[in-house]
């Protein structure tokens, strides 16, 4: 095992940019290589606006205690915005517009017609019992009333929300509206007009990057090691499938550090957090190691699938994978982003490897409008039909111009983008 720093070495590690300054250092960067008129690089930079509310909730002990909910806009010149909401101590209107602008270029490389939203409460949501989760969630569907719907921003699940509490959040909406209106938000539960498929689907996509980019080194799935740091919603849908598909995946872990057997772990016997929350450590393999070290192991794919930040400069030259693929988002820092394009190592950036999960809330959309419900078989063959063509859109940037991985998807983004605000003008 390298001794090199890790992530775990507070010491060591860099302090990341926020999401913000490295969203618009992204767009800077994409800029570089389209053809693009500085005046809409400009305008991108920026959010439409950001609405901040206050949202009082009644504890269970009578008390009332009020915290700060936002709503970040981006750009909609190609479609309603669209975007997670997250229940989290730290959010801010700035991380918001940061998401936001990722929410942009993921739905522009996955060709999606919607704008980039997000938005959420200061809170923590293990601080919540049920009911008071739920009072807080109408009470914020109410302050957001005004700049959400079907047509103009649709809402879904992120991080310390779920499907029932975008039920909660469509239900206080309709209740408002005076009719019931599934499409003003996404993730729901199938029974309320959500769609099958919908909660697997980041990681879903996660899995077809990853195999994609092992095809597209030249390298046979079945020869195959895989690493999977977070094994949630995502890293857990895409360590299962890559394993299903002949890969062997060595080590995943959750937030008390990882398991690891070099011949390959069983993937459906290790419980998930849904299933068994913090229950990883649990499952006997022959070793146990940190979430830092997990990014360190000497195989062909590693995937981040947990949280922000985790591949820094400090750790970046240890990282001993060929292929990164991001199933989280944002893990990797712009500027260990630097040293491992420096290395050779290809990175599948998050806009296009867990895009999955704003595809199938479009494909959930449309049922929603139309009234109509499709089968898991059909969503996850609509899913892979769109996951190629942005796959195959973004391969051919690459190789036209010799550009990483990252920089391809966000010319791709950026070229639709621009070409729709070019269509549309701008108002006086």
């Amino acid at each position: 095992m390298s001794t090199t720093p890790t992530v775990d070495d507070p010491d060591t590690e860099e302090e990341p940019d926020s999401t913000l300054v490295t969203a618009r250092r992204q767009l800077e960067r994409a800029a570089a290589h389209v053809d693009v008129d500085p005046d809409v690089v400009e305008r991108l930079k920026h959010p439409t606006r950001v609405q901040q509310v206050s949202v009082p909730l009644e504890r269970e002990d009578g008390s009332v205690e009020v915290f700060t909910g936002y709503r970040a806009q981006h750009d909609d010149v190609r479609g309603p915005y669209k975007g997670g909401l997250r229940y989290h101590p730290e959010v801010t209107a700035e991380e918001c517009v940061g998401l936001s602008m990722w929410m942009t270029w993921k739905c522009a490389v996955m060709d999606l017609p919607f704008g980039g939203g997000k938005g959420g409460v200061a809170v923590d949501p293990k601080s919540l019992i049920d009911d008071e989760t739920e009072r807080l969630t109408r009470r914020f569907a109410e302050e957001l009333r005004d700049v959400v719907g079907p047509t103009k921003d649709v809402p879904a699940p992120d991080m310390g929300t779920d499907a029932q509490t975008m039920a909660w959040f469509m239900d206080a909406y309709s209740m408002q509206q005076g009719e019931t209106t599934p499409g003003v938000v996404t993730g729901k539960p199938p029974i309320v007009g959500g769609s099958y498929g919908r909660e697997e689907a980041p990681g879903r996509s996660t899995a077809i990057a990853a195999r994609e980019a092992v095809d597209y080194e030249g390298r046979d799935l079945a020869e195959t090691t895989v690493a999977v740091q977070g094994f949630g919603s995502v890293g857990a849908n895409a360590a299962r499938l890559l394993d299903d598909w002949g890969a062997t995946v060595v080590a995943v872990s959750d937030v008390n550090g990882a398991i690891y057997d070099p011949d390959g772990l069983d993937t459906r016997a290790v419980p998930t957090h849904e299933e068994e929350p913090e229950a990883v450590l649990s499952h006997e393999a022959p070793e146990t190691l940190s979430n830092g070290e997990i990014l360190e192991l000497d195989v062909d794919v590693v995937i981040p699938a947990a949280v922000g930040n985790v591949i820094t400069a400090a750790n970046a030259d240890a990282i001993a994978a060929d292929i990164v693929v991001e199933g989280a988002n944002g893990p990797t820092t712009f500027a260990a982003d630097a040293v491992l394009e420096e290395r050779g190592v290809t990175v599948i950036p998050d806009i296009l490897a867990n895009a999955g999960g704003v595809t199938v809330s479009y494909f959930e959309w449309l049922q929603d409008i139309n009234r109509r419900t499709w089968s898991l078989e059909r969503v996850n063959e609509e899913l892979e039909e769109q996951m190629l063509e942005a796959w195959d859109a973004v391969r051919a940037e690459v190789e036209a111009a010799d550009l990483t991985w990252r920089d391809a998807a966000y010319v791709v983004a950026l070229s639709r983008i621009a070409e729709a605000k070019d269509t549309r003008g701008l108002w006086p």
